[in-house]
């Protein structure tokens, strides 16, 4: 087993096809068929389940695949590492929505004007799916709710974060769970862990959440909300970017499940000169969100 057989099996289960991957690593078909043999009689496994128009990747293929990015990332580091080259090529970042939303907007600024040979591509999603993308290697690195706990990544604090409860205009106010029991809520999907906060903050008080309504963006959860149709738990800073956060009414949770920040994440060991670059960018101080233009009644 060799770097080249990696890089081409990479190509390989990332393009689905043969001819697609050789026409991207500029090799015949045939080259690669023979190396990919080669490979899975190596390891002993098919890595791919062939079909007449293209090949999946079989559940060893995608085990193996994990590893083949990380090696070839490391090889990268590595290569970087010894080279002193500075910050450049692709850098693929994930992110929560309320993070890419409001937070790094000016962080990804500053950092395409100093290192523009570097290109930043963003995805966006829960928490749950960010991590996952950083441990299968599609991400370099991601910004997710933390801390960060889990053996194979590693991160640092980015920004503090106040969750905060919007319910309609005019709703009493919310003090408690007990107060809101059964109300319908508007969230992500069960891998938000804003979500479970909201949940478990009901569990805290023994209350029951009503009906949980699993919305794509907190633009549809406050106009559900400002509607009267239930409640939200949002960032702060979320909301105060939204013209229709003044038709909502806002409430802090009582008993905070935990503090809440988020973090810059990815795989221990992986400092990239790109990561390392946007950690140094990273490192200015970010002002903290207030209340003080959201509607009256609205607290912390």
């Amino acid at each position: 087993m060799d770097l080249t057989q990696l890089e081409l099996f990479r190509a390989v289960a990332e393009e689905g096809s043969i001819s697609a991957a050789a026409q991207r690593m500029h090799r015949v078909p045939s080259n690669l068929t023979t190396r990919i043999r080669q490979l899975e009689s190596e390891l002993g496994v098919d890595l791919f389940i062939r079909e007449k128009l293209r090949l999946r990747l079989s559940p060893s293929g995608w085990n193996f695949l994990d590893y083949t990015r990380r090696i070839l990332d490391l090889v990268e580091e590595a290569k970087s590492a010894v080279s002193g080259n500075e910050p450049q090529g692709a850098f693929v970042l994930g992110s929560q929505e309320s993070t890419a939303a409001v937070r790094i907007p000016p962080l990804l600024a500053a950092y395409h004007h100093r290192y523009p040979k570097v290109e930043l591509d963003l995805s966006t999603g829960p928490s749950g799916d960010m991590i996952d993308g950083v441990l299968a290697g599609r991400f370099a690195a991601a910004f997710i709710d933390g801390p960060v706990n889990h053996p194979l990544l590693e991160g640092v604090p980015a920004y503090d974060e106040e969750l905060v409860i919007i319910a309609g205009r005019d709703h009493p106010p919310i003090t408690r769970a007990q107060e809101v029991n059964g109300r319908a809520l508007y969230a992500f999907r069960a891998n938000c862990s804003y979500r479970r906060d909201l949940e478990n903050w009901f569990v805290a008080d023994g209350a029951t959440p009503g009906r949980i309504f699993e919305m794509e963006s907190y633009h549809g959860m406050v106009a559900c909300v400002s509607a009267g149709a239930g409640l939200a738990l949002v960032p702060l800073s979320m909301l105060q970017s939204m013209p229709a956060a003044h038709n909502v009414s806002v409430w802090p949770m009582s008993q905070p499940q935990r503090p809440v920040q988020t973090w810059l994440t990815w795989r221990r060991g992986m400092r990239s000169a790109n990561l390392l670059a946007m950690l140094e960018l990273l490192g200015a101080e970010q002002p903290e969100a207030t209340t003080a233009d959201l509607p009256a009644g609205a607290s912390r």
